[in-house]
């Protein structure tokens, strides 16, 4: 019920955002909810069973993945050609960023509690209203 400032969420991502990737691709991208109105528009996507404790919680992180995460490999892994990997093959480029930013997801919560926070992964949501919702017209989508 402590509200999470923006440092400590700055200090969450420092934490975890090294955390390994396969050719240290890190497709996860978050989206940190804390105003009544960001809740509200979560809302609909929620089971209810996850309703209450997430409209009450002081922070909600959405973890999503970016489809076109191997953009930036040439940045991130400057070793060889890992772009063309996934360029090459779009159900590999989907697995990688979906199995990475889920392992991504698990360094934010280990983040999380590192700082003493308490977190409550869910999978009770409805994916496709949470695309639409946060992330209609771009390359994210939500893990």
């Amino acid at each position: 019920e402590t509200p999470v400032s923006d440092e400590t969420l700055r200090e969450i991502y420092a934490l975890m955002k090294w955390g390994p990737t396969s050719a240290n691709c890190s497709p996860a991208r978050i989206v940190f909810i804390r105003t009544a109105e960001g809740k509200e528009r979560l809302r609909p996507a929620l089971s209810s069973g996850n309703l209450q404790k997430t409209l009450t919680a002081p922070v909600t992180a959405i973890v999503a993945w970016d489809s076109e995460f191997y953009e930036r490999l040439p940045l991130l892994f400057p070793h060889g050609d890992a772009r063309s990997w996934f360029t090459s093959s779009p159900q590999l480029a989907e697995e990688t960023a979906f199995r990475n930013s889920s392992m991504q997801a698990a360094y934010l919560i280990v983040a999380c509690r590192a700082l003493g926070l308490d977190t409550g992964p869910m999978s009770g949501f409805d994916r496709q209203y949470v695309d639409d919702a946060f992330f209609a017209g771009s390359t994210l989508k939500s893990n």
